[in-house]
């Protein structure tokens, strides 16, 4: 194998780990988004608390995929 070669190979490597990585960001969002109505729906006054708390939460959440593909182009 060349060096062009071993060079391609990680990259595909890095794209496919930062599609494993982002993955977990993803779920996390889901549930976050889908707790969050269902709390509005059994508590309707207090939709505003819980929308500020997940969209908080949503934030955080956001960082660590952003930081996955940070961490994908930096070795």
């Amino acid at each position: 194998m060349g060096i062009a070669t071993l060079a391609a190979v990680s990259g595909n490597v890095d794209i496919l780990g930062y599609g494993l990585a982002a993955l977990g960001p993803a779920i996390a969002m889901g549930l976050m988004t889908a707790k969050a109505l269902e709390s509005t729906a059994r508590q309707p006054e207090v939709a505003g608390q819980l929308r500020t708390l997940m969209l908080l939460g949503i934030a955080f959440v956001e960082v660590l995929a952003l930081l996955a593909f940070v961490l994908c182009f930096v070795k």
